[in-house]
């Protein structure tokens, strides 16, 4: 049987998509609206390309030898994937079945139509955390934040790697009280092997424009100048990327540790 799903595009990416360069599959069709969404093009499966998996499988293998070499994989991510849960278990089987490296990039929004048989097939699951407070999270993106702290504790569960992300949006997601709220949960969550505090940009504004759509924080302020950092205390087994444009703790706490999130600072040059 030919599985097939709406797909938007697919890139190759370094660094941001999981580890080593990847093969990234963006899937069509999105139930959140998020304030800060940078891909508005991705939000209806109707504007998607039907795609067959063996068609992406056939891209896929044209890269197989350079993705091998660098260490990656392939990430399927949105739009939402989970909102296409048998085409991406289907695509995510036939590329473990290649013996690369998997990752599954979701909001945990649809968490609960990931199967086990997908998450088995499934290495690394990128889960984008967009706030801790209830209200604030509708707010932001339309949404209910419980399915995904459920899946995020499905997934520490079943013993699947986890990166978890979030990021910074001036005014909106930068409440100390939010931050900490996130980083208290993520602590309690054993394999989360990884933390990237994202900072806002603008980079999707065109798209807004394009599609005739008004780009809902077009007068958040950002600047290249700003580096946002995240202070932290308590932190054991923890490391501070001080390089990276966000923020990352590349190792997880021991089960008995806390992160608290003391402060946030801009600093510019």
């Amino acid at each position: 049987m030919t599985v097939t799903g709406s797909v938007h595009s697919w890139d190759i990416s370094t660094g941001v998509d999981g580890p080593g360069t990847r093969f990234v599959v963006f899937t069509s069709g999105c139930p959140l609206r998020c304030l800060y969404c940078q891909n508005p093009d991705t939000w209806h499966m109707r504007d998607g390309h039907r795609t067959s998996v063996d068609e992406l499988l056939a891209e896929i293998t044209k890269y197989r030898r350079f993705i091998d070499v660098a260490g990656g994989g392939v990430t399927v991510s949105g739009g939402e994937p989970l909102l296409q849960p048998v085409f991406v278990a289907e695509l995510l089987h036939r590329v473990k079945a290649l013996g690369l490296h998997t990752a599954l990039d979701t909001s945990g929004y649809l968490g609960a139509r990931a199967t086990d048989a997908l998450l088995a097939d499934t290495d690394l699951v990128l889960l984008d955390i967009k706030s801790w407070d209830p209200g604030r999270y509708r707010r932001l993106t339309g949404g209910d934040i419980a399915p995904t702290l459920a899946f995020a504790r499905r997934l520490a569960d079943l013993g699947k790697a986890m990166w978890v992300r979030f990021v910074l949006v001036p005014g909106h997601t930068d409440d100390p009280d939010d931050v900490e709220g996130i980083a208290s949960f993520v602590a309690t969550l054993s394999t989360v092997e990884r933390v990237d505090v994202l900072p806002f940009h603008k980079l999707g504004a065109a798209k807004y424009t394009a599609l005739g759509l008004p780009f809902p924080l077009a007068n958040v302020p950002v600047s290249d100048s700003v580096v946002v950092r995240v202070g932290a205390e308590k932190v054991d087994g923890w490391t501070l990327d001080p390089d990276s444009p966000a923020v990352v703790f590349a190792e997880p706490p021991p089960p008995d540790s806390r992160i608290s999130v003391a402060y946030l600072v801009r600093m510019t040059p």
